[in-house]
């Protein structure tokens, strides 16, 4: 069976905005105006399953409200003020073009920030920094309670960077040419400036210079905290909190199937009918998709190909192993609390005899309508004629984020090899640009991470849950004192950066204790430093 394609998101592009602006001393004066909003995100179809975020567009206005864990709105809404930073397109050439400007979108909180007061008063609080993902701001602040749960204990300002491409902050106008001649600007190592210069320019604006700035971050965000303070800007931030950081999940560090067999073992540890199941659902769907009588039963589902069908199986089955938090939550859809033993549950109450595609159908649909809203699924988009039409995220794991990625015949999917030629010549037809699948690894190391990191790194934390696929590509063991891994055994896809709540397990608790503990320590540190 061929994998199938998943949905990538493309959101609009801006136009480039040259003029160039000062920002002044405040928070209010460090924002510019911009231009009217813009249409909703586009469903495109993906060129592999690499990544898993997406972004929920919110472009209306300035303020925006955090989601409860449990996916409600919340009537103790934290507010954010939404900012735009005149940025350099080009922070390594000087060309022409890399002095033109695009804004960056952020959002501030300073609900409980303890102000500079100047003099011999008490010194500025800290600045809490989340480095973007690949979608919207909004969608993943609202997903990082944690941040706001500690902010009072700290006296913290609270400020969530978008990385550029991506949400509002895009530099480019919406244009299948412009666009294709203009994504080589987007590179991990362009992004980690853009923090770098936004958060120097935002503490001397506030007269905050001497503020400890902590940056926070989960998954590739979590991946850009520890990549902007332990390896390209250690003097930007005193520490990082990496949560389901795959830093290692690059040029084979990690055994490629291990993201894979990960998922396989999270449904065999809650049932091994349930896994069993999945396994044959692959099979069954090439029969039926290689027979007319097949393929008239597939046409109930109005469907065209079985590998759509395959493809919106993959995508429920790999979420949801990825978000098996313990408590409700809307990360990707609305799931209940321990969505995969849920999905088991339906798989086994089923008679045994019963059709297999009913069976997986059924627990599939936990995930895409928990809520029972949705009157059908929607198992195939559109196909998109704008083939040449780039995505983001499709470009930077096409060009420099390459993640090896196989399965293995243990896996409860159809197995598959990995080709580094196989991708560069995708990506050369696609992109016209072919991959550099060593760049990663060349730029920032990974190898032997744990002699490197030893030699010169602090005040780093890997956190990680091993029922996130993701985590087998993370840091899961110590380093040195100062470079700690915090793994929980039932723990889900940066779950410590979600917003407690009365439900939590007494082992997330606990984790996230011990991260106020270690972050306390580096601020304390910090200020004797400088005392």
């Amino acid at each position: 069976m061929v994998a199938p394609s998943l949905v990538a998101f493309l959101p609009p592009l801006l136009p480039i905005l040259v003029a160039a602006i000062s920002p002044e001393p405040t928070v209010a004066a460090h924002s510019h105006s911009k231009p009217k909003p813009f249409p909703p995100l586009t469903p495109l179809r993906m060129q592999a399953l690499l990544r898993h975020e997406r972004g929920s567009s919110s472009r209306g206005g300035k303020l925006v409200v955090t989601a409860a864990a449990d996916g409600t709105s919340s009537t103790a809404a934290n507010p954010f003020t939404a900012h735009y930073f005149p940025q350099e397109l080009d922070h390594f050439t000087f060309t022409p073009n890399a002095s033109m400007l695009f804004y960056q979108k952020y959002l501030v909180n300073d609900t409980f920030w303890r102000r500079p007061s100047g003099g011999k008063g008490a010194a500025a609080g800290p600045l809490f920094v989340y480095t973007g993902n690949e979608g919207d701001i909004e969608w993943f602040a609202t997903n990082t309670g944690f941040m706001f749960d500690i902010a009072p204990k700290f006296g913290a300002l609270l400020v969530f960077i978008e990385h550029r491409f991506y949400g509002e902050s895009t530099p480019f106008g919406n244009n299948a040419d412009n666009f294709s001649k203009t994504l080589g600007y987007l590179t991990s190592t362009q992004a980690l400036a853009d923090y770098a210069i936004l958060i120097t320019s935002l503490k001397r604006n506030l007269s905050a210079e001497d503020a400890p700035v902590v940056v926070f971050g989960g998954s590739y965000g979590g991946s850009k905290s520890f990549l902007n303070h332990g390896l390209k800007y250690p003097h930007i931030a005193i520490g990082a909190l990496a949560s389901s950081a795959p830093i290692l999940q690059f040029d084979y560090i990690t055994p490629s199937n291990s993201f894979y067999d990960a998922i396989s073992q999270d449904y065999k540890s809650e049932s091994l009918n349930c896994f069993a199941v999945i396994k044959a659902t692959w099979d069954v769907l090439d029969e039926r998709g290689s027979s007319d009588k097949g393929l008239l039963e597939l046409s109930k589902l109005t469907v065209k190909y079985a590998d759509s069908i395959g493809g919106w199986l993959e995508i429920a089955f790999i979420y949801t192993a990825m978000v098996h938090y313990p408590t409700p939550a809307n990360f990707l859809e609305n799931l209940p609390a321990y969505p995969v033993k849920e999905m088991c549950k339906i798989i086994d109450g089923f008679p045994a005899n019963a059709d297999i595609l009913e069976k997986v159908f059924a627990a599939a649909s936990l995930y895409y309508n928990y809520t029972g809203d949705q009157t059908c699924n929607q198992i195939e988009y559109e196909d998109s004629s704008h083939s040449s039409v780039l995505s983001d995220w499709g470009w930077q794991a096409c060009t420099e984020m390459i993640m090896p990625m196989s399965r293995s015949n243990e896996s409860m999917f159809p197995p598959s090899t990995f080709s580094y030629d196989d991708v560069s010549n995708a990506c050369l037809q696609l992109n016209g640009v072919p991959s550099r699948p060593h760049w990663i690894t060349t730029e920032y190391g990974g190898h032997k991470i744990d002699k490197v990191l030893k030699r010169f790194g602090s005040n780093i934390i890997f956190s990680n849950g091993m029922r996130d696929p993701w985590s087998r590509g993370g840091v899961l063991k110590n380093i040195s004192s100062s470079i700690v891994a915090l793994v929980t055994e039932k723990g889900a896809h940066h779950l410590d950066l979600r917003s407690e709540t009365k439900d939590d397990p007494d082992w997330v608790v606990e984790q996230r204790r011990q991260e106020v503990e270690i972050i306390q320590g580096w601020i304390d540190q910090y200020h004797q430093d400088m005392a």
